[in-house]
C-alpha cells in the first residue's frame, strides 16, 4: 500500500498549554489558525486584512 501524504503542514507552533499555530492545507494553500488550552480548541481560516483568507504557494514535487 502506497503511503498516504499528510493534508495539513503546520508551518508555525508557540507554546504547550496554550497553543497556537499555523497549518497549511497543501492541496489548496489555505492557512489555518489553530488554538487549544487543556481539552478545548478550535482552527480557523488565518485571514487577512481584507479578510480574504491567506494563501501559501504549494509547489507539487514531480518524481
Amino acid at each position: 500500500m502506497a503511503k498516504k501524504e499528510k493534508r495539513f503542514l503546520k508551518t508555525y507552533s508557540q507554546g504547550t498549554v496554550d497553543v497556537i499555530e499555523i497549518l497549511v492545507d497543501q492541496e489548496t494553500g489555505v492557512n489555518y489558525l489553530f488554538r487549544s488550552n487543556g481539552y478545548a480548541g478550535g482552527m480557523t481560516p488565518l485571514l487577512d486584512r481584507e479578510g480574504r483568507p491567506v494563501l501559501t504557494t504549494v509547489l507539487e514535487e514531480k518524481e
